[in-house]
């Protein structure tokens, strides 16, 4: 037996060497045949000793006798296909088997050798070896070492790895006898034997303890140990007996427990403990076995997990909704003591002695750390997804989960998770393998950033206010932290710069996965993008609040709440992650990002970004990708040549090539660092590539400097060269300047004017006294300057020649109205006022507001002055500028000045101003927003209306309220008589106690209503104390109670109900609590309270009947029948009439039981309950029941019920009251003849005749002639005890009114007549009645309620012939409804035949549609069809078209597809037996085929399609015939392979099922096992839905059709399945056997009709459907069949007489070529 490690698993092998799987429930699930080494010895000729599962639980290993281990992969699935994909053979007898890692199996042989096995390379090799037969194999607890037990006692140790333990290898003890049983614990080594001895061994071999049975009669010789998964038990099994050893760590020996007996369990054989250590697996000789729980304790936690000991040292922590597991484990084997699933249900911690476990259940990571205990002390933080943080004494302590060391610990008392930030390599950053750093608080005021690597101190943060949230970026590089003033700071930890990022910031995080931060300041939402740069912000407005951050599917977005929706703000993904890439240094990443994105404006600022990161970093490919991307084809060409040189480098000296001073200097030039360049090359004295550098630079100035420095040959050459370069070029600029160097000044003029530079030949000119005298040069020059608007250098030139007015006209042009200025003072001075005002004006141009004021007043401008010092804010000397005006015009200055001593809140001068401007309103506008409204209101008073003021203030504190000004606002909403709004304001801002501080002074009246209001809304929101509070003051203190009531909080309920109810109020609230609580519980309440019995009698009142009945039962017994009455009452009302009559009985009230069945007129059960319960009353239901008859008419049972009771004068009452004096005398003269006389009088005085009396005045007024009088005495005579006199009164009545009374009144004398006849079934005297007085149809309708169908067909035939049609109609709705079919026949035939098809007679249907015309019959026979397909009867459906043919009616081409689809997928028909119905079928198609070349359909699609059903049951049948003989086996295997070309119509797996039975049966093993094989796949196909992963190799080259239907359900069973499963494992270990189609001459697969190399698709045969390329010609067919073709077993049936069959099975088809010639050797043997 063996468990799989995931503990999904369990494999047992018996003694018949099948290993059988099962699930943890122990429910069976798969199973598999094991293997002979070698097929040719048998089946039988092994047995199994041991088997184990591979570490991933997929594969098993299997250890045999027969010298072999064979490993078998079993899949994750159960029914995954089960194959052997390991063997490894031995020289011997395989003895025992243990799998302790991936691909290592141990094992020991007869041999005495211990050897490995690696299933990676398929190879063993031997471990040691010894001269014993190994017995037993274990591991110790981790799977790092074994012990193997020898026949000779000794017990032999191997180490793959000893932890750090240091114990010795190799033979480790010598045990008395063999060591069959043999466990190996945590602490010790436990062996057993036969000698009844179990024997503890220490470490190295030394006994420990033993325990001796030998004297225990009933003991038996130990088989076999185990050792539970924590190896802190061990268990040794014998005959009917467990015993039970546990480690006690504290003894530091074994404790024995109490053995476990199980009578007739006999020899155990195997044990095997799940991994989990939660079951004990127990196997026995007789097959037999057992599971034993092997838990300690069990308990549920929290109703979600439910913890289970199965050892000291071990927990099994289940999720009960998800179902998984995790195992909780002391790696030392301390003993748990608590385990608790903490942080949202995701954390596990658990205390031992001296350690501490900690586990994830999301990761499965688990960790034990060293741990003193601290008395539970400690606080978990589990806000940080990879590390734990715990708080003890002042001491913080992390530990990372799947780490056995706790990671670091510091002092500090600040325990708030946003207080602390752990990271651990959460990025990777370039160089650093392991980055994992801490930020906490010191004190309030301080952090402190540690590297819990090393273990010191990175860096201290002193802030000057409280800190609130901290947090560090991914990389550990960065810390946010924010104070109590919502003040947001970054603080850089490598260069420790610390940078306020925002004043106010109530939100803020690090996005995941990036060092993007997003934050809110107040209505905006911020993102920093690049972390570096603090001062680039992207700024988003909100209307809402910053909720979350979400970053999934490459998308990030911002949650925002505005009001009741949320809002999403989606960041810039490319920055975002292009960002990160760039920070964590990552360039190739970054460059495959942006090849992801289209190019734009961002795109290409990150390309460029990214070229000059990689330059810096010397990523000279990245930087040259990066240029091309950009365009810069320049560039990306120079780096390319740059690159192939360092590339050169690289392969010639190794590295990567960029040191090369090549390189280097040509990254300098790249960066237009031509110095560097230059002084690379000059380090490698390469001179000759600087000048050459120079020169394609056209750096001449350098290049000549380098070549005189060196003294180079070139250098006179060089100088003529540039010069000759500047003139080719035409830089005359640079030219001048070698003139001007040369002494060649007037060159050098001529060449700055040339190249249009006469400012810099001016300043020549002015620098050289002997060009200022030359008239010509200065004119020229000054010339050029005027062109060139140079007025200013053109106005120096003519100062300096003395030309004044040429001068100040350059200056004024030029706007150098400084120079113009001083110059008028000298020569213009009366220009001088016209140029200070242009000067001002030229500087109002400029914006230069301040220097022009001065101008202007200088000018004697003020206008100009005031609106200069407006516009430079020089608002002081504005209004004194302003103030000296005395022109009216200059007021409409005043608002500016005023609006913006209001801005700086100098109200008194804006006010002042604002008057004296005429904008009084504009005054009041600076109060209210300065929230002077005194002053606002006092002038508003003046100048505005009531209204206005109103709405100006209302709109102000609105305002004010969405500042969260509420007292302000208030106060404007009071001031304007507006105090609605002000309370809605508070209410909708939550502000309730003023809100009702308002309306207590405004709105008295609805104070109360609105503290119920508040109350309901604080409900809502759970504030329930406050709640309670607002319903008390609005007096509904039952609202209080309703609501402690419903949110379960009784005790409040209670505490209200008693102090503001009233006397019973506390009661009611009592018994619901008791009522909710129930049971025991709900009487121990009621006693404490006092109040059982009233709750009691409350249940019973409010028809709580359960809950009184439980109170009843648990504590006042005797109040029991009260309740069971007033349930009875209850039930009574609700119509329950029985269940209430079982109330009243338990009640002993039968009484009211009676009572009630006699209002509800229910004598039977009145009288069954008086009779049994109550006898006294059998006589008032006597009485009752017979009044109830009189009232009903019902007289004699009314009279036998009063007689019974013995009440005749009750009777004759009745019958008096009912004005029956005959009975009432009969009644009196029997029972009360006394009374008869007195009787007799009263019915003489009443005048009361009866019939007889009715009867004789009748023929009174009928001798007198009023007959009107009589026809009404005949009529009321009633005597329903004397049918005949009732018949005579009213026919004499209708006779008298046809003879003497109108035709009219006749006619309604009929009609009440008429209908009475009927009545009493009279027909024919009603219809001659009607007949009488021409009442046709009335007379028809009477023979037809008395079915006299003749009369009435008679009667409308002779005198209405137009109600023959109305008499037909009535005739066929009477046989209809009463089933009259067969008499339907002959007058509605179809109608007759729908009859039958919807009552299922479908043989009568068939009968009967059978003498009408084709198309009815087939239109029957159809729907027959139909139904019977539905039912599943396909060859029902067959037999009927057998019968009546099958027409070519398109309509109907559905039903035959189903019914040969149908009849093609019956299970089991391939034999001889079914032969008659593919016969059946055969004919059934082909006469469909020669009906369908009649018709329209000739040659269609469907024609087609049923031609190819034709071939397939011609096959069929074929097939069936040639399995009655033998002889035919080959032909009968040939047709089945040839039907898996038309699997598209038979169930591919049906075909290839019956194809790999046939090949099998004729000894074809190379195609059975390929057909089986396919059919196995795809059977696993048909499971999975889908045939996508069919291999088609096997059948490439073959015309078997891939593309085939998916069968809907499997057509093999189950177990038919499995054993050809079974059979092609089998085959597929034998060599002989090859997996490859026999191909004929053609080169082609045998059975297929088209040729692989030409094409070609030969004609089948008409008996096999093979191939006939060999028998092409009719001759050698006639020759081939006669003597020599495997085709004479066609006339071997005519001997056999199987004549029929045989010539039906290949002469139906009229298209096959053997046709005629077939039925010619038929005629002729014949």
């Amino acid at each position: 037996m063996a468990w799989a490690p995931n503990n999904a698993k369990f494999a047992v092998c018996t003694i018949d060497r099948v290993v059988i799987l099962y699930d943890e429930q122990g429910e069976k699930r798969d199973r598999f045949t094991t293997k002979p080494a070698d097929p040719k010895y048998g089946k039988k000729t092994y047995v199994v000793k041991s088997m184990a599962f591979s570490p991933d639980s997929t594969k098993i290993a299997v250890a045999q006798t027969d010298n072999i281990i064979f490993v078998y992969k079993i899949g994750e699935e159960w029914g995954d296909k089960k194959v052997i994909c390991n063997k490894f053979i031995q020289t011997s007898a395989v003895t025992c088997l243990v799998w302790p890692s991936e691909h290592t199996i141990i094992f020991g042989i007869a041999e005495g050798k211990v050897r490995q096995a690696n299933t990676k390379t398929s190879k063993s090799s031997t471990i040691y070896g010894t001269d014993s037969y190994v017995v037993s194999l274990t591991t110790n607890v981790s799977g790092k070492g074994i012990l193997s037990g020898h026949a000779d006692g000794t017990v032999v140790r191997y180490f793959f790895d000893d932890e750090g333990s240091g114990e010795s290898q190799g033979k480790l003890l010598t045990h008395a006898c063999p060591p069959y049983a043999m466990a190996w614990g945590t602490n010790s080594i436990i062996v057993a034997g036969c000698d009844k001895k179990i024997v503890a061994y220490g470490r190295e071999g030394h006994v420990l303890q033993t325990f001796d049975y030998s004297r225990d009669r009933s003991e038996k010789e130990f088989t076999v140990a185990a050792s539970s998964p924590s190896g802190q038990s061990i268990v040794v099994g014998s005959y009917d007996r467990l015993r039970v050893f546990n480690w006690s760590p504290r003894k530091g020996i074994w404790d024995e427990a109490s053995p476990k007996e199980i009578p007739n369990l006999y020899t155990i054989t195997a044990l095997s403990w799940k991994k989990d250590g939660s079951r004990l697996s127990v196997g026995t000789l007789c097959g037999g076995v057992e599971l034993f729980d092997c838990c300690l304790r069990r308990s549920i936690y929290k109703n979600k997990f439910e913890i289970t000991y199965v050892g000291l040292s071990q927990v099994i922590v289940k999720n009960l909704s998800t179902g998984t597991r995790v195992v909780l484990k002391s790696q030392y084997g301390y003993e748990i003591d608590e385990v608790k699933v903490m942080g949202k249900d995701r954390y596990l911690v658990a205390h031992t002695s001296d350690t501490l476990l900690l586990g994830d259940l999301l990761s499965n990571k688990l960790s034990e750390v060293a741990w003193q205990g601290s008395g539970g002390n400690e606080k978990f933080f589990f806000e940080n997804e990879t590390v734990c943080m715990i708080f003890n004494a002042g001491e913080l302590a992390l530990v990372e989960y799947g780490s056995n060391e706790i990671l670091g610990s510091v002092r500090t008392e600040f325990m708030n998770p946003h207080l602390i930030s752990v990271r651990l390599n959460e990025r990777k950053l370039r160089g650093v393998e392991d980055n994992r750093k801490l930020a906490y608080l010191i004190d309030i005021k301080t952090i402190a950033i540690v590297d819990l690597v090393g273990g010191y101190n990175l860096g201290t943060i002193s802030h000057d206010s409280k800190i609130d949230w901290l947090e560090l970026n991914e990389t550990g590089r960065k810390l946010l932290f924010r104070d109590k003033k919502l003040r947001l700071h970054l603080y850089d930890i490598e260069s420790s710069l610390k940078s306020t990022m925002l004043s106010f910031c109530p939100y803020v995080q690090w996005v995941p996965g990036s060092d993007v931060v997003v934050a809110q300041n107040r209505g905006n939402l911020c993102v920093w993008y690049t972390i570096d740069s603090p001062e680039r912000v992207t700024m988003f407005p909100l209307k809402g609040d910053i909720v979350d951050l979400e970053r999934s599917n490459g998308k990030t977005e911002v949650i925002v709440t505005e009001g009741v929706n949320s809002v999403s703000y989606t960041l810039d993904e490319g920055l975002i992650e292009f960002g990160t890439a760039i920070d964590d240094g990552d360039y190739y990443r970054a460059t495959a990002f942006l090849e992801t994105l289209e190019m734009s404006a961002e795109t290409e600022a990150m390309w460029k970004t990214l070229s000059k990161l990689s330059l810096e970093a010397q990523q000279l490919h990245i930087a040259e990708r990066c240029f091309a991307a950009l365009g810069d084809v320049s560039k990306a060409r120079f780096l390319n040549e740059t690159n192939k040189i360092a590339d050169s480098v690289s392969r010639e000296y190794g590295g990567d090539g960029t040191d090369h001073y090549q390189v280097k200097a040509r990254l300098a030039m790249l960066d237009k660092n031509f110095k560097l360049a230059e002084m690379y090359y000059m380090e490698q004295n390469a001179v000759d590539e600087v000048m050459e550098m120079y020169q394609e630079l056209h750096m001449w100035d350098e290049c000549i400097a380098v070549a005189e420095a060196k003294g180079h040959p070139e250098l006179d050459n060089l100088r003529r060269s540039y010069y000759s370069y500047l003139m080719e070029t035409n830089q005359n600029e640079k030219a001048g300047e070698v003139k001007e160097n040369e002494g060649d000044f007037i060159g050098a003029v001529n060449l700055y004017l040339k190249a249009g530079l006469p400012a810099k030949a001016a300043w020549l000119a002015m620098s050289r006294d002997e060009l200022l005298s030359s008239h010509d040069i200065i004119s020229r020059i000054t010339a050029a300057l005027i062109k060139g608007e140079f007025y200013e250098r053109a106005g120096d030139l003519f100062e300096r020649t003395r030309n004044n007015q040429k001068a100040l006209e350059c200056y004024r042009k030029g706007n150098a109205f400084k120079k113009a200025v001083d110059l008028a003072r000298v020569a213009f001075p009366a220009e001088v006022v016209k140029l200070e005002e242009v000067w001002g004006d030229y500087l109002v141009q400029q914006k230069q507001m301040d220097a022009a004021i001065n101008h202007y007043i200088e000018a004697g401008c003020s206008t100009k002055a005031i609106e200069a010092a407006i516009a430079a804010r020089q608002w002081k000397k504005a209004l004194h500028i302003l103030e000296l005006q005395e022109d009216k015009a200059a007021a409409k200055y005043y608002l500016k000045i005023a609006q913006h001593y209001a801005s700086v809140q100098e109200f008194e001068v804006a006010e002042r101003l604002f008057v004296k401007g005429d904008h009084t309103k504009d005054a009041i506008d600076m109060y209210t927003q300065a929230g002077q409204w005194e002053q606002a209101h006092k002038l508003a008073v003046k100048c505005m209306s009531q209204e206005d003021v109103s709405a100006l203030y209302i709109s102000r504190a609105q305002e004010l309220e969405k500042e969260g000004k509420y007292k302000e606002a208030e106060r404007l909403f009071t001031t304007v008589d507006e105090p609605d709004l002000a309370i809605t304001m508070y209410k909708k801002n939550k502000m309730y106690d003023d809100m009702i501080r308002l309306v207590a002074v405004h709105h008295k009246d609805l104070l109360q209503e609105t503290h119920i209001h508040l109350a309901k809304e604080l409900e809502a929101e759970s504030r329930f104390q406050e709640a309670e509070y607002h319903y008390l003051e609005g007096q509904d203190w039952k609202a209080a109670v309703n609501m402690y009531r419903v949110n379960d909080m009784w005790e409040e309920a209670y505490r209200m109900a008693k102090t503001h109810g009233g006397a019973s109020a506390h009661k009611q609230v009592a018994y619901l609590w008791a009522k909710n609580l129930g049971g025991e519980a709900a009487v121990k309440l009621l006693n404490k309270f006092g109040f059982l019995e009233t709750a009691i009698d409350f249940a019973a009142d409010n028809y709580a009947f359960d809950f009184a009945f439980e109170l009843a039962r648990l504590a006042m017994k005797q109040r029991i029948p009260d309740i069971h009455l007033k349930n009875a009452m209850f039930l009574e009302d609700q119509g329950k009439f029985n269940e209430a009559e079982t109330e009243f009985i338990k009640a002993g009230k039968p009484k009211e039981a009676v009572l009630m069945h006699v209002h509800n007129k229910d004598w039977s059960n009145a009288q069954r309950v008086a009779e049994a319960h109550d006898p006294e009353s059998v006589a008032d239901i006597l009485v009752s029941q017979a009044k109830f008859c009189f009232d009903q008419k019902e007289f004699q049972k009314a009279e036998a019920f009063l007689l019974r009771a013995q009440r005749p004068e009750l009777a004759i009452k009745y019958y008096k009251d009912a004005g029956m004096w005959t009975d009432a005398m009969r009644i009196c003269k029997d029972y009360l003849p006394s009374k008869l006389s007195i009787l007799q009088k009263e019915y003489e005085s009443e005048g009361n005749w009866g019939v007889e009396g009715m009867v004789e005045q009748a023929q009174e007024w009928e001798q007198t002639g009023e007959y009107a009088r009589a026809i009404d005495c005949y009529l009321k005579v009633k005597d329903s005890s004397n049918m005949d006199l009732l018949m005579k009164c009213w026919m004499k009545a209708a006779e008298l009114a046809i003879k003497f009374l109108s035709h009219d009144k006749a006619v309604d004398i009929s009609q009440v007549v008429g209908p009475r006849l009927i009545q009493l079934r009279k027909y024919n005297e009603a219809a001659e009645l009607y007949l009488n007085l021409d009442l046709i149809k009335n007379a028809i309708d009477a023979f037809i309620e008395g079915e006299e169908w003749n009369k009435a067909k008679r009667v409308a035939k002779e005198l209405d012939p137009r109600l023959e049609e109305y008499v037909d109609k009535r005739y066929k709705e009477h046989l209809k409804n009463q089933g009259k079919v067969d008499s339907l026949v002959g007058v509605d035939v179809v109608a007759a035949l729908d009859m039958y098809a919807e009552r299922g007679q479908w043989e009568k249907c068939i009968d009967t549609a059978s003498k009408q015309n084709f198309k009815v019959l087939h239109k029957y026979i159809a729907l027959y069809a139909t139904h019977l397909i539905k039912e599943g009867e396909a060859e029902k459906v067959l037999n009927l078209y057998t019968q009546h043919g099958v027409p070519a009616y398109s309509q109907n081409f559905n039903i035959y597809k189903r019914m040969f689809l149908e009849l093609v997928s019956l299970r089991d028909w391939d034999c001889a037996e079914a032969y008659r119905m593919w016969a059946n079928l055969r004919d059934v198609l082909l006469l469909l085929c020669e009906n369908l070349t009649k018709s329209s359909e000739a040659n269609s699609p469907a024609h087609e399609e049923f031609e190819q059903m034709l071939l397939v049951a011609h096959y069929y049948s074929t097939r069936s015939a040639a399995k009655g003989i033998d002889q035919l086996s080959s032909v009968a295997a040939k047709l089945s392979i040839s039907l898996l070309r038309h699997t598209e119509l038979i169930p591919a797996d049906k075909a290839f099922y019956e194809a790999g039975l046939a090949a099998k049966a004729v000894d074809w093993e190379n195609m059975a096992f390929i057909f089986l094989n396919r059919f196995l796949d795809l059977a696993d196909g048909i499971d999975e839905g889908t045939l996508d992963a069919l291999d088609h190799t096997d059948f490439q080259d073959t015309d078997i059709p891939f593309e085939v239907p998916v069968p809907s359900k499997l057509h093999v069973t189950v177990e038919k399945r499995e054993e050809i499963r079974e059979w092609v494992l089998t085959v597929s270990m034998d060599q002989r056997v090859e997996q490859v189609l026999p191909k004929d001459e053609r080169g082609t697969y045998e059975a297929s009709l088209v040729a692989l190399s030409t094409g070609i698709r030969s004609l089948p045969c008409v008996i096999t459907d093979h191939s006939q390329s060999r028998m092409s010609r009719c001759a050698e067919i006639y020759h081939t069949v006669v003597r020599r073709s495997p085709f004479s077993w066609i006339f071997l049936p005519l001997r056999l007489g199987k004549v029929h069959n045989i010539y039906f099975s290949i002469c139906h088809h009229p298209v096959l070529h053997f046709l005629a010639f077939a039925s010619q050797l038929f005629r002729l043997n014949t």
